[in-house]
């Protein structure tokens, strides 16, 4: 799990995200050109693919470590989640 040194940076830039999407759905309200909301969008995807690569090296560098020390069972248990994730993320 993140410590709180490594949340308060991911929740910051999770609310900037918000507020991201917050324009960009008045971008889509007011109406505006296709191109300036598809820029905003591919701008907080990529944000948002930056937090969950933090997360991800969070989960490889302590989580996988840590449940390798835990014994066979809990590693295969890791190893498969960070099959199943980075699977996720590769889509």
């Amino acid at each position: 799990m993140l410590d709180a040194t490594q949340q308060q940076p991911l929740v910051t830039r999770l609310n900037r995200i918000e507020g991201q999407i917050r324009g960009i759905r008045r971008m889509v309200q007011e109406p505006r050109l296709c191109i300036e909301i598809l820029q905003q969008l591919a701008a907080a995807e990529a944000a948002l693919n930056r937090i969950s690569l933090a997360v991800f090296k969070h989960h490889v560098d302590s989580c996988v470590p840590a449940g390798v020390q835990l014994g066979e069972d809990e590693t295969r248990k890791r190893l498969t989640e960070l099959v199943d994730i980075f699977d996720r993320f590769s889509q």
